[in-house]
């Protein structure tokens, strides 16, 4: 019986295999977090003094998943840091560039805009003031 252990072999390779395949799959899923927040604001949060943000930079608010960038003395762009990819929570900042820890997309925190794929959707737009000197981002309530 020669086939016997070329079958054996095979099914010890795939028991082998499927562990590395099953955590695989639970890194790209979606769901059970270990407890991170994965949404963006449903109502305005005050993400502090407008003069934390310097005219030309961005700054990230990864409690709150919003990143601001102040475009000009007056004018603030404010969005979600939740990946738009697979919802991962973005913790990370460089200059203008936001990297998403589960997958490398890369995003403009100036425009939303994708610079690295894999996710190809741009960031949710967020709406964004200054009240009392104070930044407040996110949607009105209901």
């Amino acid at each position: 019986m020669s086939g016997t252990p070329h079958a054996r072999r095979t099914m010890l390779r795939a028991a082998a295999l499927a562990p590395a395949v099953g955590l695989g799959l639970t890194a790209c899923s979606t769901g059970g977090d270990g407890g991170s927040n994965r949404s963006a604001p449903t109502a305005p949060v005050d993400l502090g003094t407008a003069d934390e943000v310097k005219v030309g930079a961005s700054k990230l608010y990864t409690d709150q998943n919003v990143v601001v960038s102040r475009i000009s003395e007056d004018e603030y762009k404010a969005f979600s840091t939740i990946c738009t990819h697979a919802r991962c929570p973005i913790n990370k900042l460089e200059g203008h560039k936001l990297i998403c820890p589960c997958h490398g997309s890369q995003f403009d925190a100036t425009n939303g805009k994708v610079l690295h794929e894999p996710a190809v959707a741009p960031l949710h737009e967020l709406p964004v003031k200054v009240e009392k000197g104070k930044i407040v981002a996110g949607p009105e309530k209901a």
